[in-house]
C-alpha cells in the first residue's frame, strides 16, 4: 500500500476511533469515517494483545499486502482503520483477504 493512502498520525486514528463506525470480524475489525476531501486513506494497528513486536509488525505486514490487492476494489472518500485481533497470527492469508 503506497504511503500516500496512509493514516500517519495518532490524531488521525484516534478521531476515526473516536467518530467512526466499527464493523467486527473475529480476526479483524473495521472502523470507517468519511472523509471530506474525497480521499481514500487507510490506517493499520495491532494492539500489544496480538503478540509481541514481531508478531504485531507481521500481523500489519500481511494485512497491508491484503489490502494492496483490494485497494481498487475500495471507493475514495473514506478514513478507514484496520484493527487485527488476536487470531490473526494464526489466519492464513486468504483468510486476511477475505476479512
Amino acid at each position: 500500500m503506497k504511503r500516500e493512502f496512509r493514516l500517519t498520525r495518532s490524531s488521525e486514528f484516534s478521531s476515526v476511533k473516536k467518530c467512526g463506525k466499527s464493523f467486527p470480524h473475529s480476526i479483524i475489525v473495521l472502523i470507517k469515517l468519511p472523509n471530506p476531501d474525497g480521499l481514500l486513506r487507510i490506517g493499520v494497528s495491532a494492539g500489544k494483545a496480538v503478540g509481541n513486536a514481531v508478531t504485531r509488525n507481521r500481523a500489519k505486514r500481511r494485512m497491508r499486502a491484503s489490502l494492496s490487492l483490494l485497494m481498487k476494489n475500495i471507493q475514495p472518500g473514506w478514513d478507514l482503520v484496520f484493527l487485527a485481533r488476536k487470531p490473526i497470527v494464526g489466519a492464513d492469508f486468504d483468510q486476511i483477504i477475505t476479512a
